[in-house]
């Protein structure tokens, strides 16, 4: 039987049928079935002259072909895991106006890369975005511009210019009419994608697609989307009174080459994003004189990387008959947990009061050892004594009330003394090979660190 030339797909799902149907049998939706040219297959025998596929022993492959281009921004290959993989797409989501464009244009310039980068924008004219590089200070010689979100188009300067790297400028403007006469639809997403992932596949590329992200914070579009790149990757942004500008923080959802703990951090400025040399001077607030109640300092591991942060506690009697907690920096469920390990243990009555808790400058912190520090900021801002000055503090509690080993306590107790805290304290190391050598040392070259098992020992020591 003759093969049919033509096929109808819906432009909502991208459902196929050999025929017209008013409504979608996969989604539902009416009147969405448009027809489309129907794609060749190959015979097995290939007698199209096409050749057969064949496989390979893994010794044989190069491996300079796992190599990584350095991005020439440090916080961007810290967050990447080391650098931008060749072969390998990127999605990166934001709020608007957050600097995903900024982010993606200084990499381009700054790439240690000798080919050519071609910068894809389906929102702004070209004239916007050459705006946008003279206000950096870019000079752009070898990056290539091309303002389109049409698919036919895209592929046709990607096989005359051959970048290396590629940056579409979003993904939610891509369309072509293979996936239907309506551009942004999710159809459209993932056939324009996939056929953008699949030429950097084969051509030794890297590709950076910019996303929007919805009301939640999540990346707008649909879910497949992230599953089809290797990397995803969320700018967020938090304000910080410490800073010359707004702070920026990167971090990764996703990576198959790298770890997903590590951070990014930017500060915003008239000329652009800019790396923070010593994150902790962010996250900590320089006083004169006794520390306020409620605040306590916490020696917390993002990635590779110790940061010492402020953590803020507020206890108020509870305006209803039933207590609530507000903490967007903390998750609210684990300042719930602790609340109730100090009401069990210590007796101090904590189910009749509103928990308000922060953190200085903005960052969200999900590190097990943030948990004795917020315990005694709350304690402390329920009985209204402060904390000792320059005491730092690393650990996590258990539902017993015990004070669990940390990670890498040498390194929080070096960093903490880096800034000036003369005291530590925290739980027993870990046992491990070298860890307790390395403890003694840390505890002789950088001041006294304290040691604690229990909740009760950690409040009977800072607060007697």
């Amino acid at each position: 039987m003759k093969k049919r030339p033509f096929i109808f797909k819906c432009s909502a799902c991208g459902h196929e049928e050999p025929k017209w149907l008013g409504r979608c049998p996969e989604c539902g939706e009416w009147n969405t079935l448009t027809e489309t040219a129907a794609a060749g297959r190959g015979g097995f025998s290939g007698k199209a002259g096409k050749a057969l596929p064949q496989s390979f022993p893994l010794s044989s492959v190069d491996p300079q072909e796992g190599s990584r281009i350095g991005s020439g921004i440090a916080e961007l290959d810290r967050v990447l895991g080391g650098g931008i993989m060749k072969r390998s797409a990127v999605l990166v989501g934001g709020e608007p106006g957050i600097g995903k464009s900024t982010l993606l244009l200084q990499a381009a310039a700054a790439a240690e890369t000798r080919g050519r980068l071609l910068y894809v924008s389906g929102e702004e004219s070209a004239g916007q975005v050459r705006m946008r590089a003279d206000r950096l200070g870019i000079r752009g010689d070898r990056i290539e511009i091309f303002c389109s979100g049409r698919l036919e188009d895209i592929q046709t300067i990607l096989e005359a210019v051959k970048p290396v790297i590629i940056v579409v400028d979003s993904a939610q403007t891509l369309h072509t009419d293979e996936a239907g006469l309506i551009p942004g639809t999710v159809n459209q997403m993932k056939y324009c994608s996939y056929e953008l992932i699949s030429w950097v596949k084969e051509h030794d590329a890297a590709l950076f697609l910019v996303a929007h992200v919805t009301k939640d914070g999540l990346i707008s579009g649909p879910k497949s989307l992230e599953h089809m790149v290797d990397t995803v990757l969320y700018f967020e942004g938090a304000a910080s009174a410490s800073s010359e500008g707004d702070c920026r923080f990167l971090r990764a959802a996703k990576n198959r080459f790298g770890s997903v703990d590590e951070i990014g951090i930017f500060t915003m400025g008239e000329k652009g994003l800019s790396m923070v040399e010593d994150p902790s001077l962010l996250f900590l607030v320089r006083r004169e004189g006794a520390v306020p109640a409620g605040i306590a300092i916490a020696a917390v591991l993002e990635g590779s990387r110790t940061l010492l942060v402020e953590i803020q506690a507020l206890a108020i009697p509870a305006k209803g008959s039933i207590s609530r907690v507000f903490s967007d920096r903390i998750d609210s469920a684990r300042v719930s947990r602790i609340a109730a390990s100090l009401e069990k243990h210590l007796g101090l009555r904590l189910s009749d009061h509103d928990l308000y808790v922060n953190v200085a400058g903005g960052i969200k912190i999900t590190e097990v050892g943030v948990e004795l520090a917020l315990a005694a900021s709350i304690y402390s801002a329920r009985t209204g004594l402060p904390l000792p000055a320059g005491t730092a503090i690393a650990g996590e509690l258990s539902l017993a009330g015990e004070v669990r080993p940390v990670r890498r306590l040498a390194g929080r107790i070096k960093a903490a003394r880096s800034l000036g805290f003369e005291r530590f304290l925290g739980p027993p190391p870990a046992e491990g090979p070298g860890e307790e050598a390395e403890f003694a040392a840390s505890r002789t070259s950088a001041g006294s660190g304290e040691l604690v098992k229990d909740l009760k020992g950690a409040i009977k020591a800072l607060f007697s």
